[in-house]
């Protein structure tokens, strides 16, 4: 998935400046090598962001293309995201072989996840069913689901739209059943602060309304404190010069689901998010923070 996300990135970069000659690095970081845990449990999000923000700052890279789901709300001082690319689809999607979503699914049924996220929503909707460890790259997890390792799987399907991926196993899960992931979608393009020459080229590929929206979103997650350790989702959309958010968090186990909805002029922007995660900030205790 990085590799697709960098090449269409090269690809952006080399239409909007045709003289440009764009080589790809890669780097190998430690959320990508390690499998066998949860991020929870081996360092959080920031393994999938250490050693390309290491190649930036030495000078071996330009630009970093990150997953801006994958970003931490508090990046280096040096490093800027420059632009998001238009975002992607949003939405997860449940994928069974058998069953089209998790209504459907028999009690006490295996659903593969990593994300705490995905699992406090579904067992807040069927706490009868069992949700076990799936992490790997999307080839991996859908090797998993057919060896019989789980009942089901969910994955992003922005993931699966990039890599061309199209199966009737595939369920589109709308937000109002399971609410995405913050900045899910969106890849971030980022860049050294002290260099013009890369700002210019870079920051030329941002789409406004996808930076807007995952700022927003990102300004919920950083008032909540949020890692991947809590589980939190939150969505912004533009409608005209409205912004309309919605926000979650619960406790892993599905309990204690808290919800914000807020609406807002886009002129507004961050502290739309800042305001609904400071709605919910009061209501959680320890216990949202295993």
């Amino acid at each position: 998935m990085a590799m697709v996300q960098a090449h269409e990135t090269r690809d952006r970069l080399i239409a909007a400046n045709p003289v440009l000659t764009v080589e790809i690095v890669e780097i190998k970081t430690t959320g990508d090598q390690v499998l066998d845990r949860r991020l929870s449990e081996i360092g959080g999000k920031g393994l999938f962001t250490k050693e390309l923000d290491e190649a930036l700052l030495d000078g071996r890279c330009d630009i970093g293309v990150h997953s801006l789901k994958d970003m931490e709300t508090e990046i280096h001082p040096a490093i800027a995201i420059g632009a998001v690319l238009p975002r992607e689809d949003v939405r997860d999607a449940f994928i069974c072989a058998e069953f089209d979503g998790l209504a459907a699914l028999p009690p006490n049924s295996v659903v593969g996840t990593s994300s705490l996220r995905r699992q406090a929503q579904i067992l807040a909707q069927r706490p009868d069913l069992r949700v076990e460890s799936f992490r790997g790259n999307v080839q991996t997890r859908l090797k998993k689901l057919e060896a019989g390792e789980a009942a089901a799987t969910m994955l992003a399907m922005a993931g699966l739209n990039r890599l061309s991926l199209s199966d009737a196993r595939i369920h589109p899960i709308e937000p109002e059943e399971l609410l995405p992931a913050v900045a899910q979608g969106a890849i971030a393009i980022t860049r050294r602060k002290d260099d013009p020459e890369t700002a210019e080229k870079a920051d030329g590929l941002n789409d406004p309304d996808s930076h807007l929206r995952v700022r927003i979103e990102r300004a919920f997650l950083a008032t909540l404190e949020g890692s991947c350790r809590t589980p939190i989702a939150g969505l912004a959309l533009l409608q005209g010069d409205t912004v309309w958010f919605r926000g979650l968090t619960a406790r892993p186990d599905g309990t204690g689901v808290l919800r914000v909805e807020r609406r807002g002029s886009r002129a507004d922007g961050e502290a739309i998010g800042r305001e609904a995660g400071q709605e919910l900030l009061p209501h959680m205790d320890e216990s949202y923070r295993p």
